[in-house]
């Protein structure tokens, strides 16, 4: 029974030091990789946002988001340095070997005359419906 509570105590304190090792891991790989930036890498802040760098400063980075748009953000938003094989905007069809021809009927859902649910088109609601 005397076992019982420094055993209680170590099963408290054993995970709590597992989670402080992790996140100080991820600290450090966080710090590294802002270290590492250089301009004309693509990266992707916290945010999601894309962008290359086109300048950095102690605190700073200022990345081109779109041709001749330049923003400045902390440096501490960066989250990953993507690399160039990626293609996130480009057109996926000739990587996964379909067409757009084979993407199904238009279900016309933007359109009033759609197939959108009862109630829900953009005339508004129908007569006579609470």
């Amino acid at each position: 029974m005397e076992l019982l509570l420094p055993l209680l105590v170590l099963l408290l304190l054993v995970p709590l030091f597992l989670s402080v090792r992790r996140q100080k891991k991820e600290v450090d790989r966080q710090r590294s990789l802002q270290d590492a930036l250089t301009i004309g890498d693509r990266v992707m802040t916290t945010s999601g946002m894309y962008g290359d760098v086109v300048a950095i400063a102690d605190t700073t980075v200022d990345l081109e988001i779109a041709p001749g748009v330049v923003t400045t953000w902390l440096r501490v938003v960066v989250r990953d340095i993507v690399s160039e094989d990626t293609d996130e905007l480009g057109d996926t069809s000739e990587q996964t070997g379909t067409d757009d021809s084979s993407a199904g009927p238009d279900t016309g859902l933007g359109s009033p005359e759609g197939n959108a649910p009862e109630g829900f088109n953009q005339r508004g609601p129908e007569p006579g419906r609470q």
